[in-house]
């Protein structure tokens, strides 16, 4: 079961100074992320909040399934924290992968793009990951719900600032904010060198 929060912070130099102050380390130095959200022609999977995902990162291939996303309340009053069930293995070649699901009809639905650096603390079993998007720069806090609370509080968020929406559903908000069709959330060619 995955449970997660984002917080959203106003550029990643402002992330890593507060990750720092909480006393975070790198634990995966920061690499480019490829996403791609695989669906129904008719968009049933994400209908049902269900995410079939091929993610290529530093070189990994890694296939995920998420089940419908859960809200549940946390440990103080206002605290929501996303729930989830997820399935997650790394694979040699994610070629044969997507092959398969496009046999059986599923499409290729949503890409998104990110920088992620992922952070954590000495002994501790939660994980901080810094992801840099083309629409702004998110911490995302994974661990138990006690965890995520205490962590969410040493970065400087309440539980009123914590979001619990996905990649794909921040694009759409941005989106609609910007006036323009809903798109893949992804980096210009010139702009993934930096």
């Amino acid at each position: 079961m995955e449970t997660e929060i984002k917080l959203s912070f106003s550029s990643p130099s402002a992330a890593r100074k507060a990750l720092r102050q909480a006393g975070f380390f790198i634990q995966i130095r920061r690499g480019f992320e490829s996403n791609t959200l695989y669906d129904t022609p008719q968009g049933s999977l994400r209908a049902a909040g269900v995410v079939i995902r091929y993610r290529q990162w530093h070189g990994e291939h890694v296939i995920t399934y998420k089940g419908p996303p859960r809200l549940k309340p946390g440990a103080r009053a206002g605290s929501l924290h996303k729930q989830r069930v997820e399935l997650e293995t790394k694979v040699a070649d994610g070629a044969p992968i997507v092959a398969t699901w496009e046999a059986a009809g599923l499409r290729p639905g949503f890409r998104y793009e990110k920088y992620r650096t992922v952070y954590a603390r000495q002994g501790e079993r939660g994980h901080a990951m810094l992801d840099e998007t083309p629409i702004g720069t998110y911490v995302e806090l994974e661990g138990a719900a006690s965890w995520i609370d205490g962590n969410a509080r040493l970065l400087g968020f309440e539980p009123s600032e914590y979001i619990q929406l996905s990649y794909p559903a921040l694009q759409a908000e941005a989106c609609r904010k910007l006036g323009i069709p809903f798109g893949d959330l992804v980096y210009s060619p010139a702009s993934k060198s930096t």
